[in-house]
């Protein structure tokens, strides 16, 4: 399968755990879905496994949102695959740390 270089924005806190930029590039497996991106972030980023998802169910973090191209793939399938938009490079993966407040 060809893997296709995907741009990925992380949350402050999880940048600083990996120590890079606002914004990480990594190698996704097509069709690129959330599961696909997330699956390279961690492989590249092995002290981010954990974070952005369960180690043993792979469910999303309860304060952690996936957007892409101004639309909301949280709630959705992680497999679902993603716009081409994200597949080609052109738009990244936000991963988007919820705030919570009274």
């Amino acid at each position: 399968m060809n893997k296709l270089p995907i741009r990925v924005v992380l949350p402050f806190h999880l940048r600083n755990l990996a120590q890079v930029g606002a914004e990480i590039t990594v190698e996704a497996e097509e069709p690129v879905s959330v599961r696909t991106i997330i699956d390279a972030v961690e492989l590249r980023y092995p002290m981010l496994r954990g974070t952005i998802r369960d180690y043993e169910t792979l469910k999303r973090r309860p304060f952690l949102r996936f957007f892409a191209c101004q639309e909301d793939f949280s709630l959705l399938p992680p497999e679902t695959p993603l716009p081409k938009e994200v597949a080609e490079g052109k738009e990244p993966l936000l991963v988007v740390g919820a705030i919570a407040g009274g």
